[in-house]
């Protein structure tokens, strides 16, 4: 019986051009980015709790405690969902690593895998397809979000481009975290283990810029919060978004006056690190 040799196979992967080896890699990519979305649609309560839970944030912080805010030197609650706004969207992307941790430990509990690691396929398929399909539901988390923001009287004062621009360094900041949640997730043990993630995660979120600007932190604080990435980022949008009230507060750490720069570097030093991790700990992944 005559045995034919798939693309796929060990030896032909080895004999193949780096050309075809990397359309292989981006079409194994995409058949996990369609494995994920599908079992999104079977199990859709997920995709509502990713939603949920940042809209309510944005009502509660609005609403509950930013008309005790005064961030711009106006009053109590003054410009406040201006301010507050991009900071949202800033932490949204940035705790969505734990989301991407807790499906990648699911994942390696219930053996998909091991079944992966089994299959002829890219070693880094199983990393970038999970990191790309983040990135597409994130998009989609903007969307929403923005939606509820214009609909509670927030808008920007950027141009178009400004404005594209900002939602841009959102997602990539989003794109870097997948990283760091794809290799925690393949490190941690057990789902109950993720779940604890938060306790890592809202620091992240919460001593940055995101509700207060660093300078009305004490000192050792405010640099802490002023160095942190989601910070950078969410300084940067409100440059872009031409907050109202942003003229009134000056700079008090170097790289406040450098968000657009540091928006962009940050993320790219964050995946420098983690995606060859990721990929490493999948390969390593015990049998």
């Amino acid at each position: 019986m005559t045995t034919t040799m798939t693309p796929h196979s060990a030896d032909a992967v080895t004999a193949e051009s780096p050309g075809s080896r990397l359309l292989w890699g981006f079409r194994d990519c995409w058949t996990i980015v369609l494995q994920e979305f599908t079992h999104l649609l079977r199990q859709p309560s997920t995709f509502a709790w990713q939603i949920g839970f940042p809209v309510v944030m944005v009502l509660m912080f609005v609403y509950v405690f930013g008309s005790a805010m005064d961030v711009a030197g106006q009053g109590a609650g003054e410009g406040y969902v201006d301010f507050a706004m991009p900071g949202m969207f800033a932490m949204t992307m940035a705790l969505g690593f734990m989301d991407t941790a807790y499906a990648i430990t699911h994942n390696k509990e219930k053996g998909f895998m091991d079944r992966f690691r089994s299959m002829p396929m890219s070693g880094s398929a199983p990393v970038t397809g999970r990191a790309l399909s983040d990135v597409i539901r994130a998009a989609l988390d903007l969307v929403i979000i923005a939606g509820v923001a214009l609909l509670i009287g927030w808008r920007s004062g950027g141009s178009l481009g400004a404005t594209l621009l900002a939602f841009v360094l959102l997602l990539w900041l989003r794109l870097a975290l997948i990283f760091v949640g794809i290799f925690l997730g393949l490190c941690i043990k057990n789902t109950e283990t993720a779940g604890m993630l938060f306790a890592v995660a809202f620091p992240l979120g919460f001593i940055s810029s995101v509700f207060t600007p660093p300078e009305m932190m004490p000192g050792w604080l405010g640099a802490i919060a002023a160095w942190n990435p989601v910070s950078s980022t969410a300084t940067a949008i409100r440059e872009l978004f031409q907050t109202q009230g942003m003229e009134y507060l000056e700079p008090g750490y170097w790289i406040d006056g450098h968000a657009l720069t540091a928006a962009f570097i940050w993320p790219a030093v964050i995946m420098l690190i983690f995606v060859p991790l990721a990929v490493r700990q999948f390969r390593n992944l015990s049998r």
